[in-house]
C-alpha cells in the first residue's frame, strides 16, 4: 500500500488515517487516491470510522455502499468489529484497483458484502454468484487467533479473509471468459468435482502429505476452487507487501529499477521472486523480535506457476461484459 501525501499540512498519511498530523478531518478519495479536506465525508465516518470520501453530504462512499447486509447493532462489540472488517475490505478494493477491478471503467458486477456478527451462531465465510459473506467476528484479534491454532493454519487475519472470498468473486467474473476455463482446468484441476464432499474429505482426512510440494496451503488441497482463492490471496499478499516495502522509502539488490512499481510488472516471475526475497528478509528481522514470520510459507514451483497464472488474469484487468 502507498503512502500518502499530506492535503492539510507537512507530514505523510497512511492508508488508514482519519485526520492529518496537524488534527484536520482527512479523507481518502479513491478516484483520485490521494487524501483530501474539502469533500464530503463517508455517512459511516461515525459509526464505523470509514475514512473515504461520498459523492454527496450524507451518503455512503462506494466501499460501504458494497455492504448489503450489515450486523445486527445491538450485538456486543459489533461496531469494533464491523469496523475492522470494513477497513480490511477498503484495503482489499483498493489493492486491486490498481489492476482496474472495480473502479469506474469496470463495467461488470461488484462484489456484494453480507457483514454479519456470530452472537451463539456461527457465520460461514464464503462466495455465491457475487456475495461474499464475512464474520465480523475475525476482526477480534483474540478469537481469530484462537481460530488459527484450532484449525492449525500458519496465517489468518481480516485482510487475508477478504482477499480469499473476493478471489473466488474473480474467479466466477473470469470463468466466461472463452480461454479461462480450459487454462484453470489444465494447472488447477476441475473445479466441477463434487465441493461439498472434497471439503469433507479435507475435514475429515487432511491434507495429502505432500501438499507443500504442489499447494501454498493445507487448504487449497482440498479443491481447486480453494487452490484458486488462496493462490490469488497469496499473490494479491505478495504484491501488497512488495508495494508497502517500497513505499516506506526501502529498497534491495533485488529490485528491477530503483522506481519500480510491482503491480506494472508484467513478468510474473520477477514480481513473486522480489516479492519473495523480501519476505523472506523481513521474516528474518521478525524473527529478531520473537515475532512470527511475516510469510510463513514456501513457493514451490507448482505454486509459482499457479501464481503466474493468476497474476496474468489479475493484471489484465476486467474484460469488457466479464460477469
Amino acid at each position: 500500500m502507498r503512502l500518502f501525501p499530506n492535503p492539510a499540512g507537512n507530514g505523510t498519511l497512511f492508508f488508514d488515517n482519519l485526520t492529518s498530523p496537524e488534527g484536520a478531518a482527512v479523507a481518502y478519495d479513491p478516484g483520485t487516491q490521494s487524501f483530501v479536506c474539502d469533500a464530503p465525508f463517508c455517512a459511516n465516518r461515525d459509526l464505523i470510522g470509514c475514512n473515504w470520501v461520498s459523492s454527496a453530504p450524507g451518503a455512503i462512499c462506494t466501499a460501504c455502499a458494497m455492504t448489503t447486509l450489515s450486523p445486527d447493532p445491538s450485538m456486543p462489540g459489533v461496531f469494533e468489529n464491523w469496523a475492522g472488517a470494513e477497513a480490511a475490505k477498503r484495503w482489499v478494493l483498493t489493492n486491486l484497483r490498481q489492476w482496474n477491478w472495480f473502479c469506474p471503467d469496470d463495467t461488470g458486477p461488484r462484489p456484494v458484502f453480507h457483514m454479519l456478527a456470530e452472537g451463539t451462531r456461527p457465520v460461514i465465510m464464503g462466495h455465491a454468484e457475487g456475495v461474499v459473506t464475512i464474520s465480523i467476528e475475525e476482526a477480534d484479534h483474540v478469537l481469530r487467533t484462537q481460530r488459527r491454532e484450532a484449525l492449525d493454519e500458519r496465517y489468518r487475519t481480516m485482510i487475508g479473509h477478504m482477499r480469499h472470498e473476493i478471489a473466488h468473486m474473480l474467479w466466477w467474473r473470469l470463468s466466461i471468459l472463452p480461454d479461462f476455463l480450459e487454462a484453470f482446468r489444465a494447472l488447477f484441476g476441475d473445479e466441477r468435482s463434487d465441493y461439498a464432499d472434497a471439503l469433507a474429505k479435507h475435514y475429515n482426512d487432511g491434507p495429502p502429505g505432500d501438499w507443500q510440494d504442489h499447494f501454498l496451503t493445507p487448504y487449497a488441497s482440498a479443491h481447486p476452487h480453494e487452490d484458486w482463492a488462496e493462490t490469488t490471496a497469496h499473490l494479491l499478499h505478495l504484491v501488497d507487501l512488495t508495494d508497502s516495502f517500497l513505499a516506506a522509502g526501502l529498497s534491495g539488490p533485488d529490485l528491477p529499477v530503483p522506481a519500480w512499481d510491482p503491480y506494472q510488472e508484467p513478468d510474473p516471475s520477477t514480481m513473486t521472486s522480489v516479492a519473495a526475497t523480501i519476505a523472506v528478509g523481513i521474516n528474518h528481522v521478525n524473527r529478531s523480535m520473537g515475532l512470527q514470520d511475516l510469510y510463513p510459507f514456501v513457493l514451490a514451483e507448482p505454486s509459482r506457476r499457479k501464481l503466474d497464472f493468476v497474476h496474468h488474469w489479475l493484471r489484465g484487468g476486467p474484460s469488457p461484459g466479464s460477469a
